[in-house]
């Protein structure tokens, strides 16, 4: 009996959704914890490439349930789309796929007032992927928020029709040049709420509990990057849930005392989406290949990341505020070919270099302090085992090993499930 947590450990994009993919087979439960579907999570295997929104990563095996989790926010019309590009693929979704009636709901309306909020603050913009999350996690705090278990009940439109109307009347006050049509944007919302009902709703803790009490293994499944976290994240430009290990106890209810393993995964060098500081940014001709040979588009938005060298300060950071206890490096081979590889190991902050995450890593009083290591030549992207890997490349990764004190326990070289190399 455990609960093994998977997380990212940068701003997202790490490639959770392949590695809780290639574990699920070792796990009775993959459980969501936190954020909605401005998560993307790629998985890739017979040829095919999925995406995951706001199902669980484990969903393509038939022996393990997936829960989604209280601290999930969901939206009706995303999660149908979701499970209609899903249909062809012959998953049982009554048997396989369950969600805590304490989840909060996206609605229509919070997605138009994520919208407003980013035209009011201009070229300040934060970045949102425009799906609703901030507002709906801000009535969720603020205890006006709808839940799953809500739609059980007899007077929840009435509940709906109150909170509408109250953001309907917070859009005006912004005063922006917002078009929309709620009448039809609703009309999508209810006909999604009706397919909703038919997955089961669950009192997701005392399943849990129950569980564990049987012996059964859970992995919980985080979203977006421990860089991306309300409170330890790069705030403002975060997004607005607990990313890092704390999340999956208040975002699932378990006990801290039940968690076991909690696996960090890390990219070779550092992506961002969206705006915000990343003070290993590139804007030259390594920046372009990272971005071309590492497909560096998001998921969800269709937006290019922003693509940098590794940060080793941000990664201890999140190493340690996880409490990671194996660590799992994607996108290796996307660095093959390049003569020289560098990491931030320093940062040199408004003349002194300091070796922790500061309280703002704005690129103007930041500058990252790098190593420089001797690149690869070859693809590594078909080999199979650790002992043929390149001298150069096992350099590289014992040298973050030594730094970050935590064996890097998986190395994957691709995006399909076979390209994964265990060590």
């Amino acid at each position: 009996m455990k609960v093994d947590l998977l997380l990212g450990l940068q701003w997202g994009d790490e490639g959770k959704g392949k590695i809780v993919d290639f574990l699920t087979k070792d796990y009775d439960i993959i459980a969501r914890f936190q954020g909605g579907p401005n998560a993307g999570h790629t998985l890739e295997f017979d040829g095919i490439k999925h995406v995951l929104h706001t199902i669980p990563s484990g969903i393509f095996h038939k022996n393990s349930m997936n829960l989604i989790g209280n601290g999930v926010v969901i939206d009706p019309v995303i999660f149908q789309k979701e499970i209609e590009k899903l249909e062809p693929f012959n998953i049982d979704f009554k048997s396989s796929l369950c969600i805590s009636r304490k989840a909060h709901l996206i609605l229509p309306t919070h997605r138009l007032l994520d919208a407003a909020s980013e035209l009011s603050k201009g070229k300040s913009k934060i970045g949102s992927t425009l799906k609703g999350i901030g507002p709906t996690y801000m009535d969720k705090t603020g205890r006006n928020g709808i839940r799953i278990g809500d739609i059980e009940l007899e007077d929840w439109l009435v509940k709906y029709r109150k909170l509408a109307n109250k953001h309907e009347s917070m859009i005006k006050n912004y005063n922006v040049n917002l078009q929309y049509n709620l009448e039809e944007l609703e009309g999508d919302f209810f006909d999604a709420i009706e397919n909703l009902k038919k997955i089961t709703f669950i009192d997701s803790e005392n399943y849990i509990f129950n569980k564990l009490d049987e012996g059964k293994n859970i992995l919980a499944e985080g979203a977006q990057g421990s860089l991306l976290d309300i409170d330890f994240g790069t705030y403002p430009y975060v997004t607005s849930s607990n990313t890092t290990a704390a999340g999956a106890c208040t975002g699932l209810g378990v006990p801290p005392n039940k968690i076991k393993e909690v696996f960090g995964i890390f990219k070779a060098y550092t992506t961002r989406v969206g705006s915000g500081p990343f003070p290993t940014e590139l804007f030259d001709k390594n920046a372009e290949r990272m971005s071309k040979i590492g497909n560096e588009v998001g998921a969800t938005t269709g937006r290019a990341r922003r693509c940098g060298w590794l940060d080793l300060v941000a990664l201890k950071y999140a190493v340690k505020i996880n409490g990671v206890t194996k660590l799992m490096m994607m996108k290796g081979d996307v660095l093959s070919g390049f003569k020289s590889i560098k990491v931030c190991t320093e940062y040199n902050y408004n003349g002194t270099v300091i070796n922790h995450f500061p309280f703002t890593v704005d690129t103007k009083n930041l500058k990252p302090v790098y190593t420089e290591f001797e690149g690869w030549k070859e693809d590594i992207s078909k080999i199979k085992e650790e002992k043929l890997l390149p001298k150069t490349f096992m350099n590289y990764v014992s040298f973050l090993e030594d730094e970050l004190k935590v064996p890097i326990s998986i190395i994957s070289v691709g995006p399909d499930r076979t390209q994964t190399i265990i060590r």
